[in-house]
């Protein structure tokens, strides 16, 4: 009995999201990069959001591999620099949804400026960062989360370093939407990604992810199993609680939950409400008054209401 791949991949339910003829991926067995992603692409779906007007902009690294499985625009970029080349992309043309995927190594490390003063600005970006404690493409050293103690290859005696909370670093940058899940959660990942897309301002979502192949084997702590299984006995569930409790330990508890959602003027907003005051009311930001803009808005928000109800009326039916 023979299997035809093509039918299976143009007939997949992610076919449309995903680029099924550039599967299988590249990513390790174990690794939480493809549950992320399949829960991105579900997310996109679920928010109503019009996938030709979706960007999705990645860096180096296993995670910044992204960029090339979405169906969507993409742009993979060069190291630490996915936050400004999205910030461009969003300045270029502010009716994109723009999405930063990429790794803790890269938004926390060598991009680590560019992550703060985007959400400093309040820059209208949804940035997801995998977090899996170590540069797992390039040899597993350490990185700006690695856990104290943890061992890496630049530290085969025990991580010396005190790691960041990424969580409390983005509330205190200045995001006005910020959550941390693990891969193991896969729902509330889904969840957080479809209300961070639609969430206007910025949103910075960490998922605790296994790197089975460098992290895990140098800390002998077992395959991507016993990860989810570390994970499912010791998360946290903490809505809303002060983001300088979601210190990870080395094999401790973790914090997870949605901790920041707020509304504050986003970075372009700012910029019009500031040229409207210095040239007057027929200022025109992009081509556009703002009365035009307020009812492309209203009009986009009743689409994606509208079909988000169609959908749910598929799901009820297809229950019944």
């Amino acid at each position: 009995m023979t299997t035809d791949i093509g039918k299976f991949k143009k007939d997949s339910p992610m076919s449309g999201t995903l680029r099924m003829e550039r599967m299988p991926h590249i990513w390790c067995p174990g690794c939480g990069i493809g549950s992320e992603v399949n829960a991105f692409a579900e997310a996109v779906k679920r928010s109503g959001i019009d996938p030709k007007k979706l960007v999705v902009v990645s860096g180096i690294g296993c995670t910044g591999r992204v960029a090339g499985y979405v169906d969507f625009d993409s742009i993979h970029t060069t190291h630490g620099r996915a936050i400004p080349v999205a910030t461009g992309v969003k300045l270029a043309n502010p009716e994109l949804t723009v999405v930063v995927f990429s790794g803790e190594g890269d938004l926390a490390g060598i991009g680590g400026n560019h992550l703060i003063h985007a959400a400093r600005r309040n820059m209208e970006l949804v940035v997801i960062c995998n977090n899996n404690f170590t540069y797992g493409m390039t040899g597993g050293q350490v990185t700006p989360t690695t856990p104290s103690t943890a061992i890496a290859s630049t530290t085969p005696y025990g991580n010396y370093e005190y790691p960041f909370s990424l969580p409390f670093l983005a509330d205190a940058a200045g995001a006005t939407y910020v959550a941390r899940w693990t891969s193991m959660d896969a729902r509330n990942v889904t969840q957080s990604i479809e209300e961070a897309l639609v969430h206007k301002g910025f949103s910075f979502i960490e998922i605790i992810s296994p790197c089975t192949t460098l992290y895990l084997r140098r800390n002998r702590l077992g395959d991507g199993v016993d990860a989810l299984q570390h994970y499912q006995e010791n998360t946290v569930l903490k809505h809303g609680c002060d983001t300088r409790e979601t210190a990870i330990d080395y094999q401790g508890k973790i914090v997870i939950g949605k901790f920041v959602e707020k509304i504050k003027p986003t970075y372009l907003e700012a910029v019009d409400k500031c040229c409207v005051k210095l040239v007057g009311d027929d200022y025109q930001l992009y081509g556009k008054t703002i009365p035009e803009r307020e009812a492309e808005e209203k009009a986009e928000k009743e689409r994606i209401a509208a079909r988000k109800a169609a959908m749910q009326a598929e799901e009820v039916g297809a229950n019944e």
